[in-house]
């Protein structure tokens, strides 16, 4: 009876189906309840694989293969039939294995690790809702979260108000920031572009990010005219040279328009003096954007929030919740002290397909013209979720257990033979060497490096290294 009802069911369908060129247009797209099975199980995987084994220390970070290995293994090529399900369910698997576990106790390579299962679930639910936050039509919930986040954010940087949007990086903050200090310098650059104008030239340390020189290089304004300032021995701008460097450019006819000060250097964990570099800027009327991508959480922390003294003054902001805090990559805000719409200004270019005047609602809410994207994550959901799991009580012990932490590792150091402490850490960056015993009478050399590597390449522990050092982030 099952099988005969079934039948006439497909028959009917067929019979009722709107045919363009060859395509039933009212028949289903994919097949639902597969599809639903299929996400089930892969969750199930996701659960027992990832989640369950988060801090299980006997798993290695890393089943380490060679590329030309692991193309193998994993069967990358596309064909031109689907794979089953099975078949896909065990190439996630595979997924799994072979990759970095940055949430492993032992997965120290850059300045993220660990797992919050509040941020996680937050992005399990905007990847399946899919989303893009550019208005309040199709994002209300999202556009209100991250308004909220912005603000609560803004009060710890101590400002009375300000603006903000987040954004895939601190790279790219950090381009906003220049772009930003460009257009308040120079506002005619939006239509007339670069024509016309002085050699503009700007100043940040020598220990700042890489995007620094990437963001003067894809705006235009070149790397050679990015003047590194020097630093002192822990890796702090001295501002003495910076004012040096700004009247060296006054007399060569430049035009200086931006110092960007570090919060927390890569490396060294290094935090500018930002009240004494503020008060040059203001001095000679130049945008103070201060990279606290690394170093911005320490502002959550009552006990640690000195490091930043100062920045108040700053006009711009970067901070990345997606590493002390793990909101979860990618997680990143470009914080403005301007109220007037000037993030807005700068980057508006009115579509009118999406940021019309005369909609049924209050289109201020509609914040997607100050974005140099179009679609757009909601990326400040995960840090919202886990704020509210957690309340800023719970944000800041984890920045003072990060930085206890280093302290007790620099301890453990100091105890151990063939370790060698490089400086006393000022945050949670512990920069020492550790020569294993089989390599303490060894020369310096390539064999002597090979060795040392050979540990991470097996999987054991993931450590970030330098080409002066090996870096942990504790």
């Amino acid at each position: 009876m099952e099988a005969s009802t079934c039948k006439q069911d497909v028959l009917q369908k067929k019979k009722n189906a709107v045919l363009v060129d060859g395509v039933i247009l009212n028949g289903p797209i994919t097949d639902s309840k597969a599809g639903e099975k299929f996400v089930e199980e892969a969750c199930k995987i996701i659960m027992e694989k990832i989640i369950q084994k988060a801090d299980d220390v006997t798993e290695k970070v890393c089943e380490w293969r060679a590329p030309e290995t692991l193309k193998k293994i994993l069967d990358l090529e596309m064909r031109d039939t689907g794979e089953s399900h099975q078949k896909l369910l065990q190439l996630c698997q595979d997924v799994i294995h072979y990759s970095v576990k940055t949430n492993h106790p032992r997965f120290f390579n850059q300045l993220y690790a660990g797992i919050d299962y509040y941020s996680l679930v937050a992005r399990f639910i905007t990847e399946a809702l899919n989303p893009s936050v550019y208005t309040y039509e199709v994002s209300p919930v999202f556009l209100l979260v991250e308004e909220a986040v912005i603000k609560k954010m803004i009060e710890f940087i101590g400002w009375e108000e300000g603006d903000g949007i987040f954004n895939p990086g601190g790279s790219v903050s950090n381009m906003y920031a220049m772009n930003l200090a460009r257009y308040k310098f120079c506002p005619e650059i939006k239509e007339k572009g670069l024509s016309g104008l002085p050699r503009l030239v700007l100043f940040t340390s020598e220990e700042c990010h890489y995007s620094m020189k990437k963001a003067a290089s894809f705006l235009g304004i070149g790397t050679e005219n990015v003047y590194f300032v020097k630093t002192d021995e822990r890796g702090k701008m001295i501002p003495e040279e910076l004012e040096k460097q700004v009247q060296r450019a006054r007399k060569e006819g430049s035009a200086p328009f931006l110092v960007c000060a570090t919060a927390g250097t890569t490396v060294l964990g290094a935090f500018d003096p930002l009240d004494k570099i503020a008060d040059i800027c203001e001095k000679h009327d130049l945008w103070l954007h201060v990279d606290a991508s690394w170093g911005g959480s320490a502002l959550i922390s009552r006990k640690h929030r000195r490091l930043l003294h100062g920045i108040q003054r700053a006009d711009s902001v970067a901070w990345n919740p997606h590493k002390m805090l793990l909101a979860g990559i990618q997680c990143c805000a470009l914080l403005v002290k301007d109220n007037s719409g000037l993030l807005k200004k700068c980057y508006s270019a009115k579509a009118a397909y999406l940021f019309q005047q005369d909609k049924f609602y209050d289109v201020s809410y509609d914040t997607g013209d100050k974005s140099i994207q179009c679609s757009r994550r909601p990326d400040a959901f995960k840090f919202w979720l886990m704020w509210k799991a957690l309340g800023t009580t719970g944000l800041e012990e984890r920045v003072n257990r990060a930085l206890a932490l280093a302290r007790y590792l620099v301890e453990e150091i100091k105890k151990r033979e063939g370790f060698q402490l490089l400086l006393e850490p000022e945050y949670a960056n512990v920069c020492f060497w550790y020569i294993p015993p089989s390599l303490r009478k060894m020369e310096d050399g390539p064999e002597f490096w090979q060795k040392l590597r050979r540990g991470m390449r097996e999987g054991n522990y993931n450590l970030n290294s330098t080409h002066i050092q090996w870096t942990l982030i504790a």
